[in-house]
């Protein structure tokens, strides 16, 4: 059995070629990938993906249905405010009309909008500028979880769109965003 078959006997046994792989969304390099919506962009600064100018959001080329999404982020200004759209259509200006967002706005942080309402309280006080933090979004049918800093923000069963768009909403205030990895469930 050559290194190969080896390889394979291992993943096999131990179950990791059952699991879906995590897939970088963001190379550190370039913005390849990510489309700007209603004359936004993004920018890479010192291997981060950074958002701020503009009104808009900054959307993967494809749709996604269930996953997880990892990734860290940083606020770079007081009162900061953009959030994660997910399961989005591409309709709206200057964000999506429907679909889902994680908020990251500095006094409703973590809460889960949907058309523009919230329906899942913030959980998550406030968090310090110029400091990584970590979140974690799960999303798999009508259920979805949110995790910020290893702690547990909510789970909910609201979801009621199948598909859409996963992107970073842009709101004038500048973010960076690095480690952006995704596992389609």
């Amino acid at each position: 059995m050559g290194v190969a078959g080896a390889l394979l006997l291992v993943l096999w046994v131990s179950g990791a070629a059952d699991k879906p792989a995590w897939v970088a969304l963001f190379n550190g390099k370039d913005l390849k990938g990510w489309i700007g919506m209603n004359d936004v962009q993004g920018e890479v600064v010192d291997g981060n993906l950074r958002v701020g100018k503009g009104m808009g959001w900054l959307r993967l080329e494809k749709e996604y249905k269930d996953f997880i999404l990892e990734f860290e982020w940083r606020a770079l200004e007081e009162q900061y405010d953009s959030g994660i759209y997910f399961r989005a259509p591409l309709e709206g200006k200057p964000w999506p009309d429907a679909g889902f967002q994680v908020n990251l706005r500095y006094n409703a942080l973590g809460a889960l909008v949907k058309n523009r309402k919230t329906i899942v309280p913030a959980e998550t006080p406030k968090l310090p500028i110029n400091q990584w933090h970590k979140l974690r979004l799960e999303a798999r049918g009508k259920k979805a979880k949110l995790v910020i800093n290893g702690e547990d923000n909510w789970e909910t069963d609201l979801l009621d769109r199948e598909t859409g768009y996963l992107g970073i909403q842009i709101e004038g205030k500048a973010f960076d965003f690095r480690n952006i990895r995704l596992q389609e469930l």
